[in-house]
């Protein structure tokens, strides 16, 4: 096992006075209001997001980066900051509250960080982990470039080893956003927050960290796709350097709770099925999850002698590799003689796809093979002190478990990418998660629900889309409460539908794909998708392929005075009212339509606008600072037990 710094390596950042003084701070420098959740109130430098933020790829070993960083905002022609202007709270972006800052960052500036770390040893390879940054981000290890990425909801990690001393070291981050300047993809982040839009997030949005690994090779990627029907599931372990050393291998153990379910060896960068009998399926009413531990190891080369003298003996008398042949070889391979890398993860049995209803044989969603009703909510994953970070663990958890004793079995997570461990609780909560591609469009890529056709990309603008599009379907693909990919949000720069969708499909065939979700539909992917906002919402027309759902619905809105964001701006519903017996009274309405909708014709999901109130918008069934339900779960629970569940 690779050894490493540990939490502890680094000195305490000293911290003066607690996040909470944000009297301090002109809130309005950023147009909105001064508002704490129950979590954000305790946030800390010393306890922000100590969490390991990579659930399905653990290693013991690492060190948490986040807390107090100097930063400074500069014109972006600035080769460099001539001063800091003060000190940040990671990860927490600048706009926000919780970073102690919350002041804007217009797109002809740059927004630098700086922060020092020390390092025990330099000995093995020294891995920088970086969540999310949005939306640009330049990287300097002890004033030496390091490298950069592009892309504002998507992990990325750079190798710092041959920049990295003992002791002491500095990191120096600059980061560009254009936000709606631009048409890179940003979700709800506008320039000028209004209505659907919000205050835009700028820099680090999620944890860094740093982690240590073998200096020669190590575990750097887990693909994991279950197989039901072969009762098995399969494996694909890639080093991050690829390798034909034959001494090379990968043990894995599958585990549930304290058994061993099977234990296998493989060599890593190949397909590696483990069988799992009788597997014990992943649905929301039982979401079981199976551990994996994987490690790299070092054993005796199992490949007979013919393989060592590849350039003088014929092919025919070598073992193929790559296939059934060279599998088998390993895995009646001797023992192990050194352990190199070890990870954990874990997987969840379960299949989901378009097929014919048992009794109705219309299309409908199947959950391991049986129809399943989703109902969710439209869920933006806004904060008002951390806007898109979360400001703790806890908090995501709590709206998880209301939304599950609320009734709902899923959620569509609106335009934005979470943080891994929001899957992570989906995936151990039981909540099915219906996942978007954030959007992104200037005004002139904005396309109307009575427009003939789709809108045009210039070849960068498409290049840089379909990259993020690929990035967040590999990184997610392993969580099994992901269950629909959505492509496209109504008009919002919707172009290329019929060849992304296939280009999805084609990444990852598991899973249905929502090719467009509400307004004009190019009859691809394997949902037509209606938006209606109306008291009693009606069905999509049917075209005998695709199953009908009903992507938004409801939004019905109730302003709870002491708990909006900005008392004075429009605060507004798709439906508004003023008290929560006309609140129930509508949600009782809008619910029986649906309940009509799925009896009369078929549709088989359902997602209501939405989880929280979001800065103006007041639809949510929680206040934007969590502090009030509006509707209770016990309530909600009740209404939606006359919904299918089937």
């Amino acid at each position: 096992m690779a050894t490493g710094v540990r939490a502890t390596s680094f000195g305490e950042v000293p911290y003066e006075g607690r996040i909470a003084q944000f009297e301090l701070i002109n809130a309005s420098a950023c147009g909105y209001s001064m508002m704490l959740t129950r979590w954000g109130e305790t946030v800390t430098a010393q306890n922000a997001w100590q969490e390991y933020p990579r659930p399905q790829l653990v290693r013991d070993t690492w060190a948490n980066l986040n807390g107090l960083w100097d930063y400074a905002i500069t014109a972006r022609s600035a080769a460099h900051p001539a001063r800091w202007d003060g000190q940040i709270l990671v990860p927490f972006c600048v706009e926000s509250e919780l970073s102690g800052v919350a002041q804007r960052v217009e797109p002809a500036q740059r927004l630098w960080y700086q922060r020092r770390f020390s390092l025990q040893s330099t000995e093995l390879r020294t891995l920088l982990h970086f969540g999310a940054v949005d939306y640009h981000a330049a990287v300097w290890i002890n004033d030496a470039y390091v490298g950069s990425h592009s892309g504002g909801f998507d992990a990325f990690t750079l190798d710092i080893t041959e920049f990295a001393v003992d002791g002491a070291n500095n990191v120096r981050i600059a980061v560009d956003d254009p936000t709606s300047s631009g048409d890179q993809p940003r979700g709800k982040q506008h320039l000028q927050p209004a209505g659907i839009w919000y205050t835009p997030v700028t820099g680090i949005w999620q944890t860094v960290w740093l982690e240590q690994v073998p200096r020669d090779n190590h575990i750097a990627e887990l693909r994991i796709t279950p197989d039901l029907v072969d009762e098995s599931v399969a494996v694909e372990v890639l080093l991050a350097r690829s390798t034909r050393d034959p001494t090379l291998a990968v043990r894995l153990t599958a585990r549930l709770g304290d058994r061993i379910v099977a234990e296998i060896t493989g060599r890593p960068d190949r397909h590696i099925r483990i069988p799992i009998p009788a597997p014990q399926r992943w649905s929301p009413e039982q979401p079981t999850l199976y551990d994996l531990d994987v490690a790299l190891v070092r054993i005796a080369n199992p490949l007979p002698a013919q393989n060592e003298r590849r350039a003088t003996v014929s092919l025919v008398r070598e073992v193929p590799l790559r296939g059934a042949t060279e599998a088998a070889c390993y895995r009646t391979a001797g023992p192990v003689t050194a352990v190199l890398d070890c990870v954990r993860s874990y997987f969840g049995m379960r299949s989901i796809a378009v097929g014919p209803h048992p009794q109705s044989q219309q299309p409908t969603l199947l959950l391991n093979g049986e129809p399943v009703f989703h109902l969710a909510t439209l869920d933006q994953g806004w904060w008002p002190d951390g806007l898109h970070t979360p400001p703790a663990d806890e908090a995501m958890v709590y709206e998880i478990e209301f939304l599950k004793a609320a009734g709902f079995n899923a959620v569509r997570k609106h335009i934005k990418v979470e943080p891994a461990r929001y899957y992570a609780h989906c995936d151990r909560l039981g909540l099915m998660v219906w996942q978007d591609m954030p959007s992104g469009f200037l005004p002139g890529q904005f396309v109307a629900p009575n427009d003939e056709g789709e809108g045009l990309r210039a070849s960068v603008s498409t290049e840089a889309y379909e990259l993020e599009l690929q990035r967040m379907i590999n990184r997610l693909r392993g969580h099994p409460s992901i269950v629909v990919w959505v492509l496209h949000n109504e008009g919002w720069g919707q172009f290329d539908s019929a060849r992304l969708a296939a280009r999805i499909q084609a990444i990852d065939a598991t899973r249905p794909v929502d090719a467009v979700s509400g307004w004009l539909d190019m009859g691809v992917g394997d949902l037509i998708d209606r938006h209606d906002y109306e008291p009693e919402p009606s069905a999509p027309d049917a075209d005998g392929k695709r199953a009908r759902v009903l992507g938004e619905y409801g939004g019905i809105g109730w302003p709870v005075e002491g708990h909006l964001f900005n008392p004075k701006m429009r605060n507004w519903g798709y439906q508004t009212f003023h008290s929560q017996a006309e609140l129930m009274a509508a949600y009782e309405r809008t619910t029986a339509a649906i309940l009509r909708a799925h009896r009369e014709h078929g549709v088989c999901a359902a997602i209501y606008t939405q989880t929280a109130d979001v800065e103006g918008e007041v639809n949510g069934l929680i206040t934007y600072d969590r502090s009030v339900e509006k509707l209770a779960r016990d309530w909600l629970a009740r209404v939606h037990g006359e919904l299918p569940t089937k």
